[in-house]
């Protein structure tokens, strides 16, 4: 599969949205949905890694197609609001890389 750069997810996203008179939902409601969506991912979570074995029949999701679904509410509620999200990435890592450049313990490369 060809990757894709988040600009050109934005667009697919988009187009995807776009067909629907319905078009985004608010950003409460979103904000509702991707906290769902990521109660769902601590259930898949607790279940792979945790003590809280599934059971026998509840449906068989997984991680990754958690953090897609999360994936795909943040990039919706990013473009409802026109936020760049390549532009919103390259502020965080500025503000990582500056403000936690001394935070953590850097792997020795010798």
């Amino acid at each position: 599969m060809e990757e894709k750069s988040l600009a050109e997810i934005q667009r697919e996203v988009d187009r995807y949205i776009s067909q629907f008179k319905e078009g985004y939902f608010s950003p409460l409601a979103m904000l509702a949905r991707m906290s769902e969506e990521v109660g769902e991912l601590a259930r898949e979570v607790n279940h792979t890694y945790g003590e809280k074995p599934k059971k026998t029949s509840e449906a068989d999701n997984s991680i990754e197609l958690e953090l897609g679904d999360i994936l795909f509410i943040t990039i919706c509620f990013a473009n409802s609001l026109g936020i760049n999200l390549t532009e919103a990435h390259d502020k965080v890592m500025h503000k990582f890389n500056t403000r936690d450049a001394d935070r953590w313990t850097r792997i020795d490369t010798e």
